[in-house]
């Protein structure tokens, strides 16, 4: 007899555990795909903010790009007030070898480069590398 109540109550065990399965497996599920959308919500957010603030630090880095070169243009004019508007040969000599430092920089200095005679503005030869 004790057997037989030691059977009954197992399959009656089991009947619950598999009842309880089939009323809490479709809602755990409905609960993971909610848990699962509210992650994925969370990463677009994270991923708009940080577009967001890839925007802005572009726009920082244009605007200041922008007060550079005014400051540039504000300093080549005062350097033409200074020449008295002209431009003398030892001038563009010196802006020449400005813009050479500047090109050197990049790694990508001319190999031939045409000096005129009386002055003049030097010419590089880009073609030939």
């Amino acid at each position: 007899m004790k057997v037989f109540i030691q059977v009954i109550v197992s399959a009656l065990l089991v009947c619950g555990i598999i009842l309880g399965l089939m009323f809490g497996l479709p809602k755990y599920r409905v609960w993971q795909q909610e848990m699962q959308g509210k992650a994925e919500m969370a990463r677009a957010e994270q991923n708009r903010k940080i577009l967001i603030e890839e925007a802005k630090a572009r726009l920082e880095a244009e605007k200041l790009n922008a007060e550079a070169e005014i400051e540039r243009a504000r300093g080549m004019a005062e350097a033409m007030k200074i020449e008295n508007g002209t431009l003398s040969s030892t001038y563009n000599q010196y802006l020449f070898i400005r813009t050479l430092e500047k090109i050197a920089d990049k790694g990508s200095l001319p190999q031939i480069i045409y000096l005129p005679a009386e002055g003049l503005v030097p010419v590089m030869d880009m073609k030939k590398q």
